[in-house]
């Protein structure tokens, strides 16, 4: 039974005074292969972001010896996340916020311009619906095929055709998992280590669950999971507005509908006919098994494919086509009401602030990247004693120093203390310089912890509770510093 044909019996069921029951059994949809210029676009969307999903953890990138040599890799072991030539510490997760700030406005400018253009090409349960569905078209057939095919009693052929699409998706379903935790390994070493059985439990487990989720939600869910699951189509309703481009049906073109026959003698006769032809190949191109004639509906994920299957009955015909087309909601009140349509307003106040925002987030991100400080330091005093007074009048505090090192290469960094009057600083693990500066080597890419104490001279003033102390971090070679202020407590 069509979606069509469910939504007729319902309102059949209504109108005879019964009760629609609570739950209804979802009715199969078998959408049909279209040829087009959206269909195009999608195909072209599908295999480029497959193909970088696939493929990028391969991508190789050269950083030095011993460090990582893949291009894309989330180090969890060692707490880095690393893209060409960019490198994010733990401490700088806030670049994965302005990542998600600047994915959510993406999200608000497209639906402001042509409303669903994630779910219809771009989100990944899209794409992987649509290889799905090509392997079930290049296996059992198109859409009438599989219908007639649905009905059938089991085959060895019947069984043949099943037994090699299901594989196919598992097969896929399994390579999606797999690259998934290929970008938090070596790529190479780990497909070598998953192949031979050696690889850790976890990343079998990840691929496990991955297989599955891409397995039933693109296999089996599909449309289901666009209309019950996302909660997006919900938000980007609140979102849009009347200027925003929707997949539209031309009502005051295509009404009233008729065969072709019945349309030319009408037209001959002076009177009103409309262009669609009644013929339902929007119907059967739509992967949700919407009429895109009844209006806009949630289920619909405008994905452009009616577009191309009614201008391709259009063509045929010889009507014009665009009788459903990308058109915004204030032009269809328009033509309504017997109005001439406006021209599409993509420059607007909405588009223009979300672009704004889009920007001023992004080039912060910039900012902040390329300026940040290659050496760092942080210190933490000690809680319990907070002081220690010596034998000979004078002050000691103790600190934890982090000393960060962003390089490549290991660098000998010089610990000093200023902003006290003749205070000292030691350590018991490093020796200090002809200045009394701590010499401490951090490796490449690493941080070192470091205890020190700092010591003030009993003359020191002794009216307040505490005094500000700075501990300078600096490279002699290059003559970069860090700098951290913190309290020395006094008696």
């Amino acid at each position: 039974m069509s979606v069509k044909q469910q939504q007729l019996d319902d309102a059949a069921l209504l109108a005879s005074g019964g009760e629609l029951p609570l739950y209804a059994s979802t009715a199969k949809i078998y959408p049909q292969s279209v040829e087009g210029r959206f269909r195009r676009i999608k195909w072209a969307i599908l295999f480029v972001t497959l193909g970088i999903y696939y493929f990028l953890p391969f991508l190789r990138w050269d950083r030095g010896l011993d460090a990582p040599g893949q291009a894309v890799l989330v180090d969890i072991a060692n707490r880095r996340f690393y893209f060409f030539f960019i490198e994010i510490w733990p401490q700088e997760f806030y670049y994965l916020t302005g990542l998600l700030i600047l994915a959510a406005f993406a999200l608000f400018l497209m639906n402001s311009l042509a409303g669903r253009l994630w779910c219809g090409y771009l989100c990944p349960q899209t794409v992987w619906t649509d290889l799905f569905l090509l392997v079930e078209r290049w296996i059992e057939g198109d859409r009438r095929e599989r219908m007639m095919k649905a009905n059938q009693p089991m085959s060895l052929e019947r069984f043949t055709e099943k037994l090699l699409k299901h594989s196919t998706w598992l097969l896929i379903a399994w390579w999606t998992g797999g690259a998934w935790v290929l970008y938090f390994a070596d790529a190479p070493t780990l497909v070598y280590k998953l192949a031979t059985f050696q690889g850790e439990p976890v990343a079998y487990i990840w691929i496990a669950i991955l297989t599955f989720t891409t397995y039933f939600l693109a296999g089996f869910m599909r449309e289901q999971v666009c209309t019950y699951m996302c909660p997006w189509p919900r938000i980007q309703a609140a979102l849009t507005d009347e200027w925003a481009l929707n997949v539209t049906y031309r009502f005051d073109r295509g009404e009233p509908r008729g065969s072709v026959k019945k349309n030319e003698a009408l037209r001959q006769a002076g009177a009103k006919s409309g262009d669609c032809v009644d013929c339902h190949q929007c119907v059967n191109v739509c992967p949700t098994g919407v009429d895109i004639r009844d209006g806009l509906q949630i289920d619909c994920i405008q994905c452009g494919l009616c577009i191309d299957a009614c201008d391709n009955i259009m063509t045929r015909i010889g009507r014009p086509t665009g009788l459903i087309g990308y058109d915004t909601e204030n032009n269809v009140k328009r033509r309504d009401a017997g109005l001439a349509s406006l021209p599409t307003r993509l420059v607007r106040p909405r588009t223009v602030l979300y672009t704004l925002l889009i920007s001023f987030v992004g080039l912060l991100m910039l900012y902040t990247l390329t300026t940040r400080k290659i050496i760092e330091v942080a210190a933490i005093h000690d809680r319990n004693p907070q002081y220690v007074m010596l034998s000979d009048g004078s002050i000691r505090n103790g600190y934890t120093l982090r000393l960060v090192n962003r390089q490549d290469v290991e660098r000998k960094f010089l610990v000093g203390v200023e902003g006290l009057a003749d205070a000292k600083i030691e350590s018991a693990a490093i020796a200090t310089d002809a200045q009394g500066r701590l010499q401490a080597a951090v490796g490449r890419d690493q941080t070192l912890e470091l205890r020190v104490l700092i010591s003030a001279p009993a003359s020191v003033s002794h009216d307040v509770k505490s005094l500000p102390v700075v501990i300078r971090v600096q490279d002699p070679a290059t003559g970069a510093s860090a700098v951290v202020t913190d309290h020395f407590f006094l008696p």
